[in-house]
């Protein structure tokens, strides 16, 4: 296996790019209050014989870049080419295999593998044959019969990929295939694959991934490309020397994972709260991150072994997170000041080792006041209700304000994440059944 794949990685630097990105841009107009800019100036080469990941977190903007890649959508600036020529719609040699799995209830295994090649104009015997073919090659066979609803998670996602293989792409895209699935079965599917790709009985020349957890990264790709957020951007490109299989407890493997969380925690010289989430002051989209979350990570980082200070992918390790479940929690405490995100580590402030020690009143005293200082937001509707004789005001005229500079989605997700923070800290109040903020405490 390990002659096959270092054969692959010399075929890579003789081929000219199946997949050529260059200055690509995708931004979306908001009206009078400007433009949502979701990829910058990004570039790509995907070459034959070679898996690349699209690593970042979610809202980064790596699955736009891959619709973009594929076809499905035209990017507002730059070019992407397929083998020389524009991609100017979908691509008959480029498959799709999403994070759902896009399975039709009504049509059996095998039917639904067959679709693809239907709606190419395949004869009924050769779709039959290809279609079985590759459902063996992905391990279903016995199961052609078998309806959607029969499976499990990780049968309906091997479905996907074969109706993805079955039309023999030369290049396969791959959105997050395995982040529906459970640990265990994401890792028997992960396996397969390499299997398959390392012993070269993959109908396909290089695959190309997005995904949000780095070990996957590193276990299956021969360069991974760091997506900063905000906008979407590539900020590092990563080679991958390891050998296949690749073992996560090899020191060099580990080395690599840290390294990775090292580039997407380095600082930039902007202000601390200033660049972790889209937008500044007011118009700052917030993550619907809980206080809960927020406290459990403080206490877990003050408490032994970390005193304080932790390695990110140990730590990651250790409660069981990918990064877009830590990193939201991480860069949420970064922006109210009680924690520092810098070299792949997290680092409490001093106030967050006073919260740390501090009973319920305290805490909710000392988490007011960064509220207060670090999130224009919650100060702003507390300046509303102040400034009210009624100390009331409508949820409503908030999302309205915020909708001018982000999406309907987000603007909600703003109101309900600085809502959640203001009533732990007793800021200010929210009545659900009048859709209502005020300064009145029910208790």
């Amino acid at each position: 296996m390990e002659n096959a794949v270092i054969s692959r990685k010399l075929d890579i630097v003789k081929n000219a790019p199946l997949v050529l990105a260059k200055q690509v841009c995708q931004a979306y107009d908001k009206g009078a209050s400007g433009s949502l800019v979701v990829l910058e100036n990004v570039d790509l080469q995907l070459y034959p014989n070679e898996i690349v990941g699209l690593l970042g977190r979610s809202g980064s903007g790596k699955s736009t870049l891959l619709r973009a890649i594929a076809g499905l959508i035209r990017p507002s600036k730059g070019d992407i080419t397929f083998e020389g020529r524009p991609v100017v719609g979908p691509n008959s040699d480029v498959a799709v295999v999403f994070q759902s799995f896009a399975l039709f209830p009504w049509l059996t295994v095998l039917q639904n593998v067959e679709l693809g090649l239907e709606a190419q104009g395949v004869a009924s015997s050769e779709r039959r044959k290809r279609a079985l073919a590759a459902i063996d090659l992905i391990g279903l066979d016995g199961f052609e019969s078998a309806y959607p609803k029969e499976l499990s998670g990780g049968m309906r996602q091997r479905v996907g990929l074969a109706r993805a293989l079955v039309v023999r792409p030369k290049v396969l895209l791959m959105d997050e295939p395995f982040s529906a699935l459970d640990v265990l079965t994401a890792e028997t599917l992960r396996t397969d694959l390499l299997d398959l790709w390392c012993e070269g009985r993959m109908p396909i020349e290089s695959v190309l991934m997005v995904t949000h957890n780095i070990e996957e990264a590193v276990l299956m790709c021969d360069r991974i490309l760091i997506f900063g957020s905000n906008p979407g951007r590539v900020i590092a490109e990563i080679h991958v020397d390891l050998p296949q299989p690749r073992n996560r407890l090899d020191p060099a493997f580990r080395m690599l994972v840290e390294d990775i969380y090292a580039r997407m925690t380095v600082k930039t010289g902007a202000p601390t709260r200033e660049g972790l989430f889209p937008g500044t002051g007011i118009a700052m989209a917030l993550p619907r991150v809980s206080t809960n979350l927020m406290s459990g990570l403080i206490e877990t980082v003050a408490a032994e072994p970390y005193r304080g200070q932790a390695d990110l992918p140990p730590l990651a390790a250790h409660l069981h997170l990918d990064i877009d479940d830590l990193f939201p929690v991480a860069e949420t405490l970064q922006l109210l000041r009680f924690a520092d995100l810098e070299g792949g580590d997290i680092k409490l402030t001093a106030p967050g080792l006073r919260f740390f020690d501090g009973d319920v009143d305290e805490r909710k005293k000392l988490f007011e006041q960064h509220l207060a200082t670090y999130v224009p937001l919650a100060a702003h509707i507390r300046r509303v209700l102040d400034e009210r004789p009624t100390h009331r005001a409508p949820a409503r005229r908030f999302r309205d304000e915020l909708e001018d500079y982000m999406s309907e989605d987000y603007a909600d997700t703003t109101i309900k994440a600085v809502t959640n923070w203001a009533r732990y800290a007793e800021y200010f109040a929210y009545d659900e059944n009048a859709d209502l903020f005020t300064l009145e405490n029910p208790s």
